[in-house]
């Protein structure tokens, strides 16, 4: 697989699906800006998310595509929250489970309220597994969801860049 230069690592929170630090049925996803405005996220998803025998269920490689696009805008907008308006995903590859998985996004269309990206699901022999457009509103975190319980502190953890190429 080519490695990415990379130049920061996003935020994550503490219970999101893709994300989440401390969701324990989450997938862990690391998320990290790249030299040319993009974003490229690594997972490893094991047997808890399989479909088939041995493969990655189609709805996590979804899930997976929808999290790493949504975070496409991060790269050139860092305090942008997008709400999924439409995903399109198509499967080119089964996808083995505990198995390196590298998405590549990328900001295709922005404008004041909407966003549109696209992106690929890469395996470790360069393949691409996925690929996947979508569109995006932007919203205020606190249009998204009830902000007045929720720590803020669990909402965007920062991360410290653990790689210089991914």
């Amino acid at each position: 697989m080519e490695k990415t230069k990379v130049t920061g690592k996003q935020f994550v929170t503490e219970m999101c699906f893709g994300c989440g630090v401390g969701n324990h049925f989450g997938l862990h996803g690391r998320f990290y800006n790249t030299h040319d405005g993009k974003v490229v996220a690594v997972f490893q998803p094991g047997d808890r998310y399989q479909g088939y025998p041995q493969r990655l269920h189609g709805g996590i490689t979804s899930s997976i595509m929808d999290e790493t696009l949504g975070r496409a805008i991060i790269a050139i907008e860092p305090d942008c929250w997008g709400v999924t308006v439409e995903l399109t995903v198509r499967f080119k590859k089964p996808v083995p489970l505990d198995t390196p998985l590298k998405v590549m996004s990328e900001v295709t269309e922005n404008t004041r309220r909407l966003y549109r990206s696209s992106g690929s699901m890469i395996l470790p022999d360069g393949e691409i597994a996925a690929t996947a457009t979508a569109t995006y509103m932007k919203q205020a975190l606190d249009a998204i969801t009830d902000m007045s319980e929720v720590p803020m502190g669990s909402v965007r953890i920062e991360q410290d860049l653990d790689v210089d190429f991914v």
